[in-house]
């Protein structure tokens, strides 16, 4: 518990520095996280049947994160995420040379890695960015609310939690610490409201209710990934939590529903 608590310490500490202290070190902390995630999902399901291409997926990686930082750092043009696409292709081509016996497993993998460990990223990554030029306030409000929800999830469901939320992949998950979850979250909601207020509080309470929800989601969907992979950790990077995906799970559904909603009322 001690280790768990030191390491959450300085991971958060950490986090929260390349969030607040400039747009370059968020940008870093975004194409990083997003290598690392990617790095953890590829070990994760690598097996003697399945080999995904670990450099060919780092590099479609890297043809989403980098345009996409260009673009919001420089104002580079945003078709150059179109580079992309041959990379996509090229995970294709790569595999007629490699010599096993799944090409289309290793194949869908590959892509899918970067679906589900990078372009969550993306959006959140674009998140700070709404107003047109770079803002800690979204992506830090974001963080804030959605541990806000994992805290109160958990202390709701260790004190009150009877009735299970979803046993075949969490058994230790609870409607009252789903309940709780959101509850804390909301009540972040309010205070980020008092120092933030590019948003009115009606708002910020339905980016809790999202966060809260979706995160719930994100843990329960990665949790049902290792499971069928029968592992534990998606990595060992962080002494007493696991790895990167493991830390960052409920971001992965809950930030592009938040950036959808985000834009949804800014247009209408």
């Amino acid at each position: 518990m001690k280790t768990r608590a030191i390491t959450g310490f300085f991971f958060v500490a950490v986090v929260l520095a390349l969030v607040l202290i400039s747009s370059n070190t968020f940008t870093l902390f975004f194409i990083l996280i997003s290598a690392i995630c990617s790095l953890e999902f590829y070990k994760l399901v690598k097996t003697e049947d399945v080999q995904p291409q670990i450099i060919t997926g780092l590099l479609l990686m890297l043809s989403i994160t980098l345009p996409l930082a260009a673009y919001f750092l420089n104002g580079a043009s945003f078709s150059n995420l179109l580079l992309s696409v041959p990379f996509v292709i090229l995970v294709i081509i790569a595999e007629l040379y490699r010599k096993h016996k799944n090409p289309f497993h290793n194949i869908a993998y590959t892509i899918f890695g970067v679906i589900y460990a990078v372009v969550p990223f993306c959006f959140f990554y674009a998140m700070a960015y709404r107003d047109g030029q770079y803002s800690s306030h979204y992506p830090l409000a974001f963080l804030i609310m959605l541990w806000s929800s994992d805290t109160g999830a958990y202390l709701f469901g260790i004190s009150l939690g009877k009735h299970r939320l979803f046993e075949r992949h969490s058994p230790k998950k609870s409607w009252e610490g789903f309940a709780g979850g959101i509850i804390c979250s909301m009540l972040a909601a309010y205070i980020v409201n008092i120092y933030f207020t590019g948003l009115p509080l009606i708002h910020w309470l339905a980016v809790a209710v999202i966060i809260a929800s979706a995160g719930t989601l994100g843990d329960l969907s990665e949790s049902m990934l290792k499971r069928s992979l029968s592992t534990k950790d998606s990595g060992s990077f962080l002494p007493g939590h696991g790895g990167f995906l493991d830390r960052f799970d409920g971001l992965l559904l809950a930030a592009p529903l938040v950036f959808v909603y985000l834009h949804l009322i800014s247009t209408f």
